[in-house]
């Protein structure tokens, strides 16, 4: 308990952590209110379309979470850390607990605000959360959002640095998992087994994309969610294990 509300304390007193959820919030929300604002009165807004914006959200919750760490490998604030606690598990688990839980509440502030600008927006559409997929669509996001933090708190101990893992981060998420596609043959397979497009999965069952993305991943909605905690916790796991290793 004193570890979180340590690593708790340390996120809160910098500034970066507060102006990314902001961030978030407002483009996962705002870019979803444009898109309802913007449809034309021919077409029909769909619960999964109002999280369009849900991914550019999702890459400033990692930008949160890799900062997390790597300023404090810059700042030396996590040698000083780990000589308080030898245990280095203890420690990247507290911290990855504490983000994760953060980028939850962010990813579903984000997520329900988009949902509940297009709903005033387009009160003529059905947006209305009458079943489990839709609260999927949308509730889905905050989890998907923790998760993805547990990625990049990890990625961010592996690499240390601010800019190497920011750049690493913003463009696999952005552009290398859609780029896999243009792989001559093997491309396609490669593609339905990537994380992010399995997460896709996740949010929209297969139909009803949100942002009209079409996810091919062959795994079901559940198994989906299950594979991206999977490889979350893979992540983490060798995160750990290298820390454990080498010098702080």
């Amino acid at each position: 308990m004193n570890l979180l509300a340590v690593e708790r304390i340390k996120l809160f007193t910098t500034r970066s952590p507060w102006w990314c959820a902001l961030i978030a919030v407002v483009v996962t929300a705002g870019f979803g209110a444009m898109l309802a604002g913007a449809s034309s009165d021919q077409q029909s807004l769909s619960v999964g379309n109002t999280q369009f914006s849900y991914q550019f959200g999702l890459a400033v919750i990692m930008v949160l979470a890799a900062l997390s760490v790597t300023t404090e490998y810059r700042f030396g604030t996590i040698r000083t850390t780990f000589q308080a606690v030898p245990n280095r598990a203890s420690v990247l688990l507290a911290k990855a607990t504490v983000v994760g839980a953060v980028a939850l509440v962010i990813g579903e502030i984000g997520a329900f605000g988009s949902w509940g600008l297009s709903y005033l927006i387009r009160p003529q559409d059905d947006l209305a959360l009458d079943s489990a997929a839709d609260w999927i669509n949308v509730a889905g996001v905050g989890v998907l959002a923790a998760l993805a933090a547990v990625i990049a708190v990890s990625v961010g101990v592996l690499l240390r640095h601010s800019a190497g893992a920011l750049a690493l981060l913003l463009i696999y998420v952005l552009a290398v998992e859609n780029l896999v596609q243009l792989i001559p043959t093997f491309g396609d397979k490669i593609h339905r087994w990537l994380p992010f497009n399995v997460a896709d999965k996740f949010l929209s069952g297969g139909s009803g994309v949100p942002g009209g993305r079409m996810s091919e991943a062959a795994l079901s909605q559940g198994w989906s969610l299950v594979y991206f905690a999977g490889f979350a916790v893979l992540m983490l796991a060798i995160a750990i294990g290298v820390a454990k290793k080498r010098d702080a």
